[in-house]
Formats: structure tokens, C-alpha cells, sequence
């Protein structure tokens, strides 16, 4: 089973903290230059995709509210829009940003992906995200925000809600995707014919929240499908990782809970397990590292995946067990991106390569290619 590796970025890092590190570029996060940069660096290691971290409410430190904090990074910028600027000084890195789809209308994104994938010659990808906070509700206003309750989340009726609408918000988008076949642009100037239109169809979905007729307006993408991914740490998102997507994203804590989430998930999708990294020469140093950026945050960093602190090799043999564990490979967070994302390109990458673990050289051109997916068969195709 191959072993695949991916990088998730969010800002100067996920410790809330990074932006004050000494190597930490926060003047430059809302340039092009700043995400190119980063995500350049991801293909010279080698790496199967990077993903994009993207919401519609301002960033905080409460999973449901907004914090007014100011001592740390706030603002963003549209990580699809940011993907299509980096797609053309990129080759074979494969390109996810994040679409809350719960706020997002499936027509809309579907040919924003269908783009972003023409741009970048196939290595376009997404990482739905279902959103259940009242402030992003609020910010879009078209719809009523679910009741929080006491333990500060959402009803599991509303929340099996919200996640069966993610299911039907990516079936539109495939649908969408298939609507055009592949040969239906003729541009035959001699005869005047561009497109054939028996080979553009309508998909005519009808759902609770969801009423598309299509076809699209952008012709199929060059991989027929671009991949669909999703971050999942319970039973409901998982279900929706299993139904809908090509790709999920895990958060064991420990090796032994590998088995049991898999189990959760229908249909065999590709799954990678997360964690959030500090990564020096030393333990030691690394140890030191976190804890001077927890000190800044006046807590020690809590996280929804695994807080790995060592040093490459150390991530080398985690990875390695995750994967042995039946993972199909790992997502790794860097702490604080300047920093660690260096390690993961010039120090674990190299490691794994030593072992006979990680490619040496892209094997694909496309993202779908990468992960060993198929390019799939236009569902409208005689």
C-alpha cells in the first residue's frame, strides 16, 4: 500500500502562538506570495496534496462563538481563490481548499473546483466542511441558526441534518461535474459547431435543501471528477466521508484507534490520519520550542488531532505505524508553518525515502493520479 503524505495550512502555523515566533511572517499572510511559498515548498518535498483551511466566521479560540481575542490571528483569505493563484506556479502538488458547504451554493462551487482544476492541469481537489456555528449562520442571514445547547453544540437530529445536506451538496457537485461529457466541445469553425448539446445534460436533483436542474457552465474537468474530501471525528462524519467522498481526514490519538475508525467508514474511501506537529533537531529542542508557544498562549495547545513533539525520524516511525495500522497516509499540521513545514520537506520526507518508504519522484501529474484514483466515467455518457 503506498504512503501518502499531505500538509494542511492554516495561517503562520496551528498554534495559535506562531504568528510571534521569530521566523513567523505575519505581515505577509493576506500576499500571494506568502501561500505560493509555502505550498512550493510542499511539492519540493515531494508531498501528495496541501489543503487549504477556509471559514466563513472570523477565527477563535471557542469551537461555537466568536472570542473577541486580538492577541492572535485573525482574517483570511478565500483559499479557493488562493489555490487558482498558485496552481500555475505549481506542477504536480495536488490543490484542496476548503468549501463550507453548509453556506456555499453547490452550482457556485462546483465550477469554481471545475476551474480551479482546468488551471492547475488536473490537481484540483476540495475539503467539504459542514459548519453548525450560529456566528456563520448569522453572516449569511438566509438561513436560522441551530439552537447550541448547555455543552455548547448542536442537537445530533440537527447535526445528522446538516451532515445528510453535506451528502446532497456533493452529489450536486458531481452530478455537475458529469454534466458536460467529455467530447461534447466539437469547435469545429468550419461548421460553426462548438458544442454538441446532446452531450450536455441536465441533472435534475431534487433534495430537502437543493433543487439543480443544471447542466454546468464549465465543461467537465481534466479529471473528470476532482477529488472530494472531508475531515470526519465522529459517527455521522464519517458516514458522509464513506457515502460521498474519495478522500477523508482522521484524528487518532493513539495507533490503536486506527481499527475502529476505519470500521466506522462505509466503502473504503482513502483515509489519512492528522496531527499537528513541532518538529526539531532534538526532542529536547522541540519540547522547548512548544512550550515557550504555549507559555505566549498561557495554556498548553489543545487540538482535535494528535500534538506530536520530537524530531523527524521520531514522525518517520509514527507515520510509518500509522500507516502499518491501515492508514493510507497522514496529514501532517505544522505547528508553526516557517518552521516545521521545512522539517517535514527536508527531514521527514528524506527519512522516509531512506527506509524505502516515500516516493523519489512525482509518479502523476494529476491529483487523482497521485493517490492511485481513477479518473471515473461521465455518469451521463451513452
Amino acid at each position: 500500500m503506498t504512503l501518502h503524505l499531505a500538509v494542511a495550512l492554516e495561517g503562520t502555523g496551528w498554534h495559535p502562538a506562531s504568528w510571534r515566533e521569530p521566523e513567523a511572517r505575519p505581515t505577509e499572510l493576506f500576499t500571494a506570495g506568502y501561500w505560493a511559498g509555502q505550498v512550493q515548498e510542499a511539492e519540493r518535498g515531494l508531498l501528495d496534496l496541501v489543503t487549504l483551511e477556509d471559514t466563513f466566521a472570523i477565527q477563535s479560540s471557542r469551537p461555537f462563538e466568536p472570542d473577541d481575542r486580538t492577541d492572535q490571528v485573525r482574517g483570511r483569505l478565500d483559499a479557493t481563490l488562493v489555490a487558482a493563484r498558485i496552481a500555475p506556479l505549481t506542477s504536480h502538488i495536488g490543490l484542496v481548499p476548503t468549501a463550507v458547504a453548509t453556506h456555499t451554493e453547490p452550482f457556485h462551487f462546483s465550477k469554481a473546483i471545475a476551474t480551479l482544476d482546468f488551471a492547475s492541469r488536473g490537481r484540483a481537489g476540495v475539503r467539504v466542511r459542514v459548519s453548525s456555528r450560529p456566528d456563520e449562520f448569522a453572516l449569511v442571514g438566509r438561513r436560522t441558526a441551530p439552537t447550541v445547547g448547555s455543552a455548547g453544540s448542536v442537537s445530533a437530529g440537527t447535526r445528522e441534518e446538516l451532515f445528510a445536506e453535506g451528502v446532497d451538496w456533493i452529489e450536486v457537485i458531481r452530478r455537475l461535474w458529469d454534466s458536460w461529457e467529455d467530447d461534447a466541445e466539437i469547435r469545429d469553425a468550419a461548421t460553426g459547431r462548438f458544442v454538441d448539446r446532446d452531450k450536455l445534460h441536465y441533472i435534475d436533483f431534487e433534495g430537502p435543501q437543493f433543487s439543480v436542474r443544471g447542466p454546468s457552465i464549465t465543461p467537465r474537468p481534466p479529471q473528470g471528477q476532482p477529488v472530494v474530501s472531508a475531515l470526519a471525528h465522529r459517527e455521522v462524519a464519517y458516514e458522509l466521508v464513506g457515502k460521498a467522498c474519495d478522500l477523508g481526514f482522521v484524528t487518532p490519538m493513539e495507533t490503536a484507534d486506527i481499527a475502529g475508525i476505519k470500521a466506522e467508514i462505509p466503502n473504503e474511501p482513502l483515509v489519512f490520519g492528522d496531527v499537528v506537529a513541532f518538529l526539531d533537531e532534538s526532542a529536547e529542542t522541540a519540547r522547548d520550542r512548544k512550550g515557550r508557544l504555549d507559555d505566549r498562549l498561557g495554556r498548553e495547545l489543545i487540538s482535535d488531532a494528535r500534538v506530536f513533539v520530537g524530531t523527524p525520524a521520531e514522525l518517520a516511525d509514527l507515520v510509518q505505524e500509522w500507516h502499518g495500522a491501515g492508514l493510507d497516509g497522514v496529514r501532517v499540521r505544522p505547528g508553526s508553518v516557517d518552521h516545521d513545514l521545512v522539517r517535514v520537506t527536508r527531514g521527514l520526507v528524506p527519512e522516509l525515502q531512506r527506509r524505502g518508504a516515500f516516493r523519489t519522484e512525482y509518479e502523476a501529474d494529476t491529483l487523482r493520479g497521485l493517490l492511485g484514483l481513477p479518473r471515473p466515467a461521465d455518469r451521463y455518457a451513452a
